[in-house]
């Protein structure tokens, strides 16, 4: 058009493209929805085609050609795709439905030249050929069928099937010997001795079971006529629960010694190695249901003996049961024992150093087993050494040796020898430069001792001194001396003692009573004076106190006030004064009461510089309980004076990041003695009282009325 319009000289003419504006965009009044279309699509009837018209046939000629162009139609479908199986399954029904089967059968071998893998097309053939009774015919297809596919199943069952309902056991036998040449699944050979077994041949089913179970190389098989051919057989299914089936078959048809033939060859079979508890189990409610209650008892110890244990979980629960059937008292006590060994055995393989568990263990079989057996545990045990070399790992380990100790000396009554032994291999093992355990050693040599063994036991307390001194050591060590009487040796451990560690008060104390009880008291002042000099002590206040209950106990008060003022020149502590007072008025002279008065009046003035005010106050009210016992209405009423005036206060406190934290009230105590010496704080009670009278007047001031109210009121 453009070009004619070139040629005739014309203009050409663009029109500008149409563009489309929806200008309302609101919703329409009226919505439709799917589900609406469909209804109205359902109702209309719009997808539904008129059936065809139905043909009647009323000739030969009509049959014929309706027989040709229905033919013409399977065979082009067939030439378009010769691989549709069903096409050719449709004809070879649609010629069959003729009675046409000498056609059918062409069909059908038509089809098996394109695909003879094809499972439903064998099948439909013959049951085509078996629907039609023609035996023989469909005899040759599942003998085809199975020669051409013998791992097809369903082959064998329909022939084996056809066979027997056609009464033909003996050819349906010989198909499944056939089949069982290929060992095929463990059903097709329970379908074989089922078979037998509905025509009674049990012989002939044991057999069945022979070849499904056994080698061709078989052990201890008795001399009977159903063993046919055995040893030539080979292994199709050894497993254990066809094992156990083969046995259950023989007790089912009461075949009890084959039974239990067939369950210990099984237990022969899988050896050692490839133990199953199944079988055991399977076994032992064997021999339970034929009265064997001692066979069981064997077959469940032996299994438990050699199954892992993590595998015998069933083992145990029916053994357990059985043994409350028909066990005595001990025979369950004896299970549940295994059972819980069991669980111990896999504590500590999980986790070799779980001592706790270790205890468990042995505690367990201390209880149960014989020695030898306890002395492996216990081996086993010590075995485990902690791995680093601190003691917090090892103080649960080292009980071990010496429960291992303890139980061959009560239990076991083993010989001193073998006793002396682990007491060495454990002093051996631990790391004595590091850490030591003065338990070890004390144990072994109180074991010494009661062997009448006191050199080595001197040796061995002599020997752990010298490598690794502790306090517990010459504590024990001093404390078998003192049994023996042998004071000097005493002595000269106390000093050994006291040089290890001369901080330590009660070492002290205990050597200056030991002085004391030898009648030796300047020997124990000496130790007193001693102890009392070192530059530092653990407990001071308790050394102090023991040499000062020492001098009273001797009598010698005046070198007690000397002891109290030595140690009030060291502290001026509330309960030494306080002590010191209540020394004097024990006294039991005359002048005890002025002296003990005059301690008071010391400690009052010393501790009024005191910042701690609740040990002044301390002091005063035993004071005053002194004075309410012993003193005169002027003392009363001077303590009385003293005592301090009890008010609360507040104070700010701060937080760790020093913010405020807000108030607090407290107690504080007001010594009358503080405020006399303070004038100070009499101009600040006078100030605050002439601040609330000015207070005062300025309101009158400001409210005159009220005042005229008031008075005329």
């Amino acid at each position: 058009g453009e070009l004619l319009l070139s040629a005739l000289g014309g203009e050409k003419v663009t029109e500008a493209p149409l563009t489309l504006q929806v200008k309302n965009k609101a919703p329409a009044e009226v919505q439709i929805t799917a589900e609406q279309l469909l209804r109205e699509a359902k109702e209309r009837e719009l997808e539904l085609l008129p059936p065809p018209p139905q043909q009647k046939i009323t000739d030969v000629e009509e049959l014929n050609d309706y027989k040709l162009r229905k033919r013409k139609t399977f065979e082009d479908n067939i030439r378009k795709n010769r691989t549709v199986i069903s096409n050719w399954i449709k004809y070879a029904q649609w010629e069959e439905s003729l009675k046409e089967i000498q056609r059918a059968r062409s069909i059908y071998e038509r089809a098996l030249d394109v695909d003879y893998r094809n499972v439903t097309l064998w099948l439909k053939y013959a049951e085509m050929e078996m629907k039609n009774r023609q035996v023989n015919h469909a005899r040759n297809i599942w003998d085809r069928a199975i020669t051409t596919l013998p791992r097809v199943n369903q082959f064998w069952y329909k022939y084996t099937y056809m066979e027997e309902m056609l009464g033909n056991v003996a050819g349906s036998r010989q198909v499944f010997e056939r089949w069982m040449e290929w060992q095929p699944e463990e059903q097709a050979w329970h379908s074989y001795i089922n078979f037998e077994l509905r025509y009674k041949e049990v012989d002939r089913a044991r057999t069945i079971y022979e070849r499904y179970i056994l080698s061709s190389a078989l052990r201890c098989l008795p001399t009977h006529r159903c063993f046919l051919n055995v040893a030539l057989l080979v292994i199709v299914h050894p497993d254990v629960k066809n094992w156990i089936k083969y046995a259950r078959f023989e007790e089912k048809h009461s075949y009890f010694a084959h039974a239990r033939k067939v369950y210990e060859r099984a237990v022969e079979f899988f050896g050692e190695e490839h133990m199953d508890e199944h079988l055991y189990v399977a076994f032992a409610k064997f021999e339970e249901n034929q009265k064997e209650f001692e066979r069981v008892r064997v077959i469940y110890k032996y299994a438990l003996d050699r199954i892992p244990k993590q595998e015998a979980q069933n083992l145990f629960k029916n053994y357990t049961i059985f043994e409350k059937k028909f066990g005595d008292r001990r025979g369950i006590e004896d299970i549940i024992v295994s059972k819980r060994r069991f669980q111990y055995e896999e504590e500590v393989k999980a986790n070799p150093h779980n001592y706790d568990a270790w205890f468990d263990y042995l505690r367990l079989v201390e209880s149960d087993a014989d020695a030898e057996t306890v002395r492996e545990v216990y081996e086993r045990a010590i075995a485990n050494v902690p791995p680093i070399q601190e003691k917090r790992h090892w103080k649960r380990y080292i009980y071990l040796w010496i429960n291992y100790a303890l139980y061959e000396e009560l239990e076991a009554k083993a010989s001193t020898k073998t006793l002396g032994q682990v007491y060495q291999a454990c002093i051996e093992l631990i790391p004595h430069k590091k850490f030591t355990f003065a338990k070890i050693w004390l144990l072994y040599a109180q074991f010494e001792i009661r062997q009448k063994n006191l050199p080595l036991a001197r040796r061995a307390l002599g020997t752990s001194i010298g490598k690794c001194p502790k306090n517990k050591l010459f504590k024990g060590y001093i404390e078998l001396e003192l049994q023996l009487r042998e004071f000097d040796r005493c002595r000269k451990l106390y000093e050994k003692f006291l040089e290890f560690a001369p901080e330590n008060c009660t070492s002290w104390i205990k050597f200056a009573e030991l002085e004391t009880i030898l009648g030796d008291i300047d020997r124990a002042r000496a130790i007193y004076e001693l102890a009392i000099s070192q530059p530092r002590l653990d407990m001071p206040e308790v050394l102090w106190k023991s040499y000062i209950d020492f001098e009273i106990e001797q009598e010698e008060y005046e070198k007690t006030r000397n002891l109290y003022r030595r140690l009030l020149q060291r502290t001026q502590h509330v309960k030494v004064w306080i002590s010191f007072a209540q020394f004097e008025l024990s006294a039991g002279r005359e002048e005890s009461l002025s002296r003990c008065r005059q301690i008071y009046e010391e400690a009052n003035k010393a501790m009024r510089n005191c910042e701690e005010k609740e040990e002044r106050v301390m002091l005063l009210e035993s004071w005053r309980n002194f004075e309410e016992e012993f003193g005169t209405d002027t003392t009363k009423e001077r303590i009385d004076k003293l005592m301090p005036e009890k008010i609360k206060k507040r104070r700010k406190l701060q937080a760790e990041d020093g913010s405020d934290a807000g108030w607090e009230e407290y107690y504080d105590y007001i010594f009358p003695e503080d405020t006399a010496n303070q004038p100070n704080l009499k101009l600040l009670a006078m100030a605050k009282l002439w601040k609330k009278q000015q207070q005062e007047s300025e309101a009158a001031e400001a409210d005159p009325d009220k005042d005229i109210d008031e008075s005329q009121s």
